[in-house]
């Protein structure tokens, strides 16, 4: 008998024809999205692209809000659809946003997630209730953006990728998008929104050549997404970029929430699975001064939520995320106390202090500047106390490598040093000339797969496997154990 035209076909003993035709025809679909996915990213990447770039320093006259407004006005100022919730900081920026989108979702919001950069495929960027955009949907997306990019000349790679974003939540109807800061602030590509709310977590040198050498300079490009009459949350910062930001935010009259002043926080309690927190304002003090006396038998108690990422900087990020939350609360956004347990319960932000194995331990993070290295030995120490580590280290050309070194290295046993396929890696040779300056044992071993290998062997059972110095070397071993779990399983 026959179906449908004849696509369904029987040969009379029960064997369905048409099946197979249909998962040839499904099959021959999906080669070629995949082939017209890569040319598409192709196409992004053949503009310019300053995150490949050796040399930053002619990088930041090349920067133009005016150059994006009009990219976006051709495409009809979709980022004006939904509202919007800017982030911007050198660490913690990529956490919050996460935090802020999952307690969003949470309530049942129809939600956008912007970050940068990806750790395994491109389309980690751009996220809706916390799915991936599909390669067909980008695909599609940058084929409508082909005809204009051609009317605005000197279109970066970035700005696409921006563009791509506030288009693709436009179409997906999101009520709200939270936007990670690519770099800086002030001349970032996604600074064209009018947020809900700003914020702005922990500030540290980083990309000096563009932000400048000072943490009042660095302060000044991240504070540039502090608009006019808009409440910006800023997380706790020293106290040169505190002071930078608190003279942005008057100027601008915009009200200034402050992390450790307006809004309260404290660990509770932390394990390899994961760490709770105490949140409350400086109204509720005295409470909490009795809850604290009481050891916790208080009748009444502050907010207590589960975080499923380690680190007593990934509070300091929840906290903060809290914090703009609540301001946001204040502007028509509707937040339950559910939302806000369930939000933060199930936040995912993988390569950050992630434990991919137990035992024996394997540990790897992204800390890329001096600041998040002292905050991933201070992790070690509070998850790890004693025990040995085998240090993997590889990371980009422009970062502060001696710093990072400064604050790991005393605390390592081993150091194999290596190096990703992006163009801008340290070279793991010199690596090692700079380990044996601080007079620690050290090895260069490329590729990422065969040094991380070596780091496991080097471990045994006594000591911790810790993958650190980028994002980049962050990706490459999450990747490799998957498969090798993968492969092990079946």
């Amino acid at each position: 008998m026959s179906v449908k035209g004849g696509l369904w076909l029987s040969d009379g003993r029960g064997y369905n024809k048409g099946h197979i035709l249909l998962a040839r025809l499904r099959k021959k679909s999906m080669q070629d999205i995949e082939t017209r996915y890569q040319e598409s990213l192709d196409f992004l990447y053949s503009f310019i692209d300053y995150s490949l770039k050796r040399n930053f320093r002619n990088a930041a006259e090349k920067f133009n809000l005016e150059r994006m407004r009009h990219f976006m006005s051709l495409l009809g100022d979709p980022q004006k659809d939904y509202g919007v919730i800017h982030v911007a900081g050198t660490k913690g920026k990529g956490s919050v946003s996460s935090m802020c989108a999952s307690v969003l979702k949470a309530q049942g919001y129809h939600t956008g997630l912007y970050t940068s950069p990806h750790m395994i495929d491109f389309t980690e960027r751009i996220r809706v209730n916390g799915e991936e955009i599909s390669h067909a949907d980008l695909v599609a997306l940058v084929d409508d953006l082909r005809s204009v990019t051609e009317a605005v000349p000197e279109i970066t790679t970035f700005e696409l990728t921006t563009a791509l974003a506030f288009l693709y939540f436009s179409r997906r109807q999101v009520d709200y998008a939270v936007f990670e800061v690519g770099l800086g602030g002030r001349l970032d590509a996604t600074n064209i929104v009018d947020p809900i709310v700003g914020v702005i977590t922990s500030i540290s040198y980083d990309h000096t050549k563009i932000l400048g050498d000072t943490l009042s300079e660095i302060a000044g490009e991240k504070g540039g997404i502090i608009k006019p009459g808009r409440p910006v949350v800023v997380a706790p910062q020293k106290e040169e970029a505190r002071l930078k930001l608190e003279q942005i935010a008057a100027e601008h009259n915009a009200p200034l929430i402050q992390v450790g002043r307006d809004y309260l926080f404290a660990a509770d309690s932390h394990s390899l699975s994961g760490q709770t927190f105490l949140v409350w304002t400086p109204d509720e003090q005295t409470m909490v001064d009795e809850f604290i006396e009481s050891g916790g038998r208080h009748i009444w108690s502050p907010l207590r939520f589960h975080l499923p990422l380690l680190g007593y900087h990934q509070v300091e990020n929840a906290a903060t995320a809290f914090a703009a939350l609540k301001t946001a609360e204040k502007f028509g956004v509707t937040l339950s106390q559910r939302a806000y347990q369930e939000g933060f319960a199930r936040v995912a932000w993988p390569g950050r202090l992630e434990v991919l194995r137990r035992n024996p331990p394997v540990v790897v993070d992204s800390a890329h500047n001096r600041y998040s290295a002292l905050r991933l030995r201070q992790a070690m120490d509070d998850y790890f106390p004693g025990l040995p580590i085998v240090l993997v280290f590889g990371a980009s050309e422009d970062k502060d490598v001696s710093g990072m070194f400064q604050e790991l290295l005393p605390r390592v046993r081993q150091v194999i040093t290596t190096q990703s396929v992006h163009p801008r890696a340290f070279d793991a040779g010199k690596l090692v000339d700079m380990v044996h300056r601080s007079g620690r044992a050290a090895k260069a071993i490329v590729p990422v797969e065969a040094a991380l290998a070596e780091a496991l062997r080097e471990a045994g059972d006594e000591a911790v496997v810790l993958i650190a110095g980028s994002v980049f070397i962050a990706a490459a071993a999450r990747e490799l154990l998957a498969g090798r779990e993968k492969a092990a399983a079946g």
